[in-house]
């Protein structure tokens, strides 16, 4: 029988030989259970530190170097690509000896409100607000302080606006308007004011734009010469903060895209939670009102291996808390079968009378899915005030209590709702597989 040793070596030998890029590792118990998910540099300098005799974790992360039975990796771009997808894989998987980044924090974006007639510039997590619709998004940047500095620099060069007062061209009153700070300190061309002409300020804010999507090799090289002329008149104050700045400028270039999917969570277009649900409310009528909604998808993983996920709303919002993850015990790759397991175990009190269910079911899914759903629930004493499926593509709304779909208009904003929880479900059924690049999917 192998011992711990044999152990320790085997998993020191197969870590040494990792490629010497950097990435994210996924450390595994004997069942395929990822324990422990984290970043590297230089993988296999990393991941061998785990398999030294002498490692030493700290007391709540120690035990954690007994369960080790495997590990799998995945090989990042640079250091930026490899923090994002160990925050996602967190987010995602859960693992039980990753203490941080399992609060629901996000990596912070760039917005620039283009749809304003003096569009502002602004660091926000939450970039899917109604107060950004139409702006242009860039991120998720890796480093907050970075981003921050950088902008700060970047606002003396192109001298753009990061008020949230609402100015209008046509707003005549800005003439007597008496501008901030950053105006007369030649930060802000203080549009506020009418100090500068809408063409004028668009030809500013598209020359930013300009030089968050370029290398900005120009503007660091101006900065480096001061900083090496500053360093020979032994300035050296001038010279750490102006190579502070160079390497700020430098982080932007640490960023993921949003068409990556880095933080789905954050990036969805909730529509406005009281419309939404008022919306909804009288679309679907029924008695009470809809504060409480649970989702519902199966994800195929792994071929023969399912996944079942439940996300919650409460007025409108994710509640995180109470989102769960289920692995499916059924045989095969039925979705219907799957479907009456999920529910069967998720409502299984509910059903007895001894919790209550959410206002709303959602199902990921057309009637057949509907129909999976409703032969669990009626195996229960207690049945479920509303139950629908939304279907995918045509975005049809199937009720329990009807034959015929409900086809409402894309902008519906109940529908909005409807597809921002099922959207959910799904990402939080299938996300991190995507994030594997085609490596053989996480047993949970």
């Amino acid at each position: 029988m192998n011992g711990p040793n044999d152990k320790l070596a085997r998993l020191a030998a197969k870590a040494r030989a990792l490629p010497k890029t950097p990435g994210v590792y996924l450390l595994k118990d004997q069942r395929g259970l990822v324990l422990y998910v984290g970043k590297a540099r230089v993988l296999p300098n990393r991941v061998a530190s785990y398999f030294q005799p002498s490692a030493d974790l700290g007391p709540k992360k120690q035990p954690l170097l007994e369960l080790i039975d495997d590990f799998d990796i995945i090989e990042c771009e640079g250091e930026w690509e490899a923090l994002l997808t160990e925050n996602r894989l967190i987010k995602d998987l859960h693992p039980r000896f990753n203490a941080r980044l399992t609060d629901g924090k996000s990596y912070p974006y760039l917005v620039i409100t283009l749809r304003n007639d003096f569009p502002g510039v602004f660091i926000t997590r939450e970039p899917a607000g109604n107060e950004y619709r139409g702006a242009r998004v860039l991120g998720p940047f890796t480093s907050v302080y970075a981003l921050r500095e950088s902008i700060k620099l970047l606002q003396r060069i192109f001298q753009f606006r990061t008020c949230t007062l609402d100015i209008r061209e046509d707003d005549d009153t800005r003439r007597r308007f008496r501008p901030c700070l950053l105006h007369p300190i030649k930060q802000c061309t203080a549009p506020c004011a009418a100090k500068i002409s809408k063409q004028q300020y668009r030809e500013d804010i598209d020359r930013f734009l300009r030089f968050l999507q370029s290398k900005r090799s120009v503007m660091l090289r101006e900065l480096k010469q001061q900083m090496t002329r500053a360093a020979e008149n032994k300035n050296y104050e001038k010279a750490a903060i102006l190579r502070d700045q160079a390497r700020a400028i430098e982080k932007l270039d640490e960023r993921g895209k949003r068409s990556a999917g880095w933080q789905p969570e954050t990036e969805s277009l909730y529509v406005d939670p009281r419309k939404g649900l008022a919306s909804l409310q009288r679309t679907l009528a029924g008695k009470g009102d809809i504060r409480m909604i649970e989702g519902f998808d199966i994800a195929h993983l792994q071929g023969n291996q399912t996944v079942a996920s439940k996300v919650c709303f409460v007025d409108g919002r994710p509640l995180k808390n109470e989102y769960r993850r289920y692995k499916i015990e059924t045989v095969g790759n039925d979705d219907y079968m799957a479907m009456r397991e999920v529910i069967g175990r998720a409502y299984r009190e509910a059903g007895a009378g001894e919790t209550i269910y959410p206002d709303l079911i959602l199902i990921d899914g057309g009637q057949g899915q509907l129909n999976a759903a409703m032969e669990s629930f009626s195996q229960f004493d207690v049945l479920p005030p509303r139950v629908i499926a939304l279907a995918k593509k045509e975005e049809l709304i199937y009720t329990h209590r009807n034959t015929e779909p409900l086809r409402l208009s894309r902008n519906h904003l109940g529908l909005k709702l409807c597809q921002s929880v099922r959207d959910e479900a799904h990402r939080f059924a299938q996300h991190y597989h995507h994030l594997l690049r085609k490596k053989k999917t996480l047993d949970q």
